[in-house]
């Protein structure tokens, strides 16, 4: 009963995101994961081990992350299955970020499309971590074009893969462990060490679902009418190309796909990070790779939920 159940609260968090997203305004279960991670470091930064600090970080986060949302959900199902439903949907509905995705990308778009370059530029600023006042317009579009990549992944590939497996609580230890690795997971002075633990779990609750998710890209490419042939081919040569184990499974499959090439060198906080290229040069950017991009979004992101569902009715009919 529960499996069926919490199925339906997954696709009903999983429609709401889609047609929804994350009204501005409204409370959000991530912020709620940011307050409590800021409100850790400051007690545990001073630590004279930078390392134990940062491990104990995520141990207190993932712990309460967690234990808390299982709890409420269990109490829910005790007192209520309508309770339970309601609650499962609301919180896998926050874990997923498919619609905020293509909003916050879609106005680099639309200020492409006015002529406006610093408005792009500050749109872009937004969901980026580079610094983005000098860059012309190829290199907004491409920027724009891999977070969609790369998001794809952490935003719904991942929360959907472990949401199948464990409902919204588990969604709840995946995304405030990704959350860690955006707030402390950098190899600066600050964060060198004490966001080691962090940047190394979220690398290996990433590592399945990012790999997933590119394979899944690849027959949402031929879905959407993109290249999906040379999306297998650039992803087989060129899923390696990034410091991170993960993030170029699906910009390698991104950049093939739509027959571009993306990645390359990029300045952090005044510093030039050089970094190899992902894909081929085969033509230019433009700002519609965006929207295909979107495109493949949304078709992977719907296998995805395909995927998810086959897997929770062969747990249904296994128990």
């Amino acid at each position: 009963m529960i499996i069926l159940i919490s199925t339906a609260a997954l696709c009903t968090g999983f429609i709401l995101d889609t047609i929804i997203g994350d009204p501005k305004g409204w409370p959000h279960i991530v912020r709620v994961f940011g307050a409590l991670i800021s409100r850790l470091e400051r007690i545990l930064y001073p630590l004279k081990n930078k390392r134990l600090g940062g491990a104990l970080l995520v141990l207190v986060a993932i712990l309460a992350d967690t234990a808390i949302p299982a709890g409420l959900l269990y109490l829910a199902w005790k007192w209520s299955w309508v309770a339970y439903f309601i609650l499962e949907s609301l919180l896998c509905w926050q874990l997923l970020a498919l619609k905020s995705l293509r909003v916050e990308s879609r106005a680099v778009f639309d200020a492409l499309e006015q002529g406006d370059l610093p408005k792009a530029r500050r749109a872009l600023s937004m969901i980026v971590g580079r610094d983005t006042a000098d860059l012309d317009e190829a290199g907004v579009i491409r920027a724009a074009v891999e977070t969609v990549a790369e998001n794809a992944s952490d935003g719904v590939m991942a929360p959907l893969f472990y949401m199948a497996f464990g409902g919204a609580a588990l969604g709840c230890l995946y995304k405030t462990t990704n959350t860690m690795d955006s707030m402390i997971g950098y190899r600066n002075e600050r964060y060198g060490a004490f966001g080691t633990a962090a940047a190394r779990l979220d690398d290996v609750l990433n590592y399945l679902p990012s790999r997933l998710c590119a394979l899944l890209m690849i027959p949402a490419a031929r879905l959407c009418r993109l290249d999906a042939k040379n999306a297998f081919r650039i992803w087989k040569r060129d899923r390696r190309k990034h410091a991170s184990p993960n993030a170029a499974q699906t910009e390698s499959v991104m950049a093939g796909a739509l027959r571009v090439r993306l990645a390359g060198n990029a300045v952090y906080q005044g510093v030039l990070h050089e970094k190899p290229t992902i894909g081929d040069d085969t033509r230019p950017v433009s700002a519609q790779d965006i929207l295909a991009a979107h495109h493949l979004l949304n078709a992977a992101s719907a296998l995805m939920m395909a995927l998810t569902l086959i897997l929770r009715g062969c747990l249904y009919a296994a128990l």
